[in-house]
């Protein structure tokens, strides 16, 4: 499956391989490697700080899937150790999902194959793209983490992300993204905040796409859910 999705990409896929961001993409990874390491398969690994609010995210990025089907192919960028399949599995009994988990960390994924061993439904990835068309893709907090980024950098990144999440996405795909804090608050240098309207801007009228928002559900964050028109 990975080896056609992976020819599939190379003739369809425009990617940005500068060194630019493949430093970011490098910075990145490396990050997580170290969190995985340390913390193992766990909310910490993957730098949340626990499983309820995890849960959360993974209940509002699924709204993209709908209720009406339960058949159905999904893409999980940034997925590191698997978590969102430890959610389905207990949330979702009766979701039959062929799922591919894509991470930048070599560290990350490897940890993701020891808590869900490969199968004909089930794959894990090293990368920043999906390599195939499904009929969902989510990301899971992966725009929140820049460190010394700039942002400008950082929201280039981002663009290119969505815009391959779009292009391989048949039904749709969400995001998360952190809520901008009032002016007074300080915030970290290392994370992303942003305003919904700037990023639903850019997916209606790059992607010609509808896009639902979800906010105020306990977390200082918003997620989107883009669908094709």
């Amino acid at each position: 499956m990975v080896q056609t999705a992976l020819r599939w990409l190379s003739q369809n896929t425009c990617l940005d391989n500068s060194e630019e961001v493949l430093s970011v993409h490098a910075e990145i990874a490396s990050y997580y490697t170290t969190r995985v390491e340390k913390y193992g398969a766990t909310p910490l690994g993957v730098d949340w700080t626990c499983q309820p609010t995890q849960d959360l995210r993974f209940l509002q990025l699924l709204k993209i899937c709908g209720d009406n089907h339960f058949i159905f192919s999904l893409n999980d960028i940034g997925c590191g150790y698997g978590a969102l399949l430890r959610y389905l599995a207990k949330r979702h009994k009766h979701w039959k999902v062929n799922y591919l988990g894509i991470d930048l960390s070599k560290s990350m994924i490897r940890a993701a194959k020891t808590e869900w061993p490969p199968s004909s439904y089930r794959n894990f990835l090293v990368s920043h793209v999906s390599p195939r068309m499904a009929d969902y893709s989510i990301l899971s907090g992966a725009f929140n983490v820049k460190l010394n980024i700039s942002r400008s950098i950082w929201e280039q990144v981002i663009k290119s992300t969505l815009s391959n999440m779009h292009q391989t996405s048949q039904r749709g795909f969400s995001v998360n993204f952190l809520t901008s804090l009032p002016p007074s608050a300080e915030t970290p240098t290392e994370l992303y905040r942003t305003s919904p309207d700037q990023w639903i801007y850019y997916c209606e009228t790059e992607f010609a796409a509808q896009v639902e928002l979800l906010e105020n559900y306990g977390l200082r964050e918003f997620t989107l859910l883009i669908r094709p028109q």
